[in-house]
C-alpha cells in the first residue's frame, strides 16, 4: 500500500482495482525483489478477507 499510495500516487480506487500482477508490473522497475503471490494464495487471502 505504502508504494500504491506513496510512490505510484494511485488513488483508493485505482490501487483497489489493479491485480497484484499489475502491481508487480509497475513496481518490477524500483524492486527486484517483489514476489506476486500465486493464484492458491490470493484465493486463499480472497477467502480470509472477503469484501464487503
Amino acid at each position: 500500500m505504502r508504494a500504491g499510495f506513496g510512490l505510484l500516487r494511485l488513488s483508493s480506487k485505482d490501487f483497489w482495482a489493479m491485480t497484484p500482477r499489475e502491481l508487480a508490473a509497475v513496481l518490477r522497475p524500483t524492486s527486484h525483489s517483489m514476489n506476486v503471490p500465486s493464484r492458491a494464495t490470493f484465493n486463499a487471502l480472497m477467502q480470509t478477507f472477503p469484501d464487503r
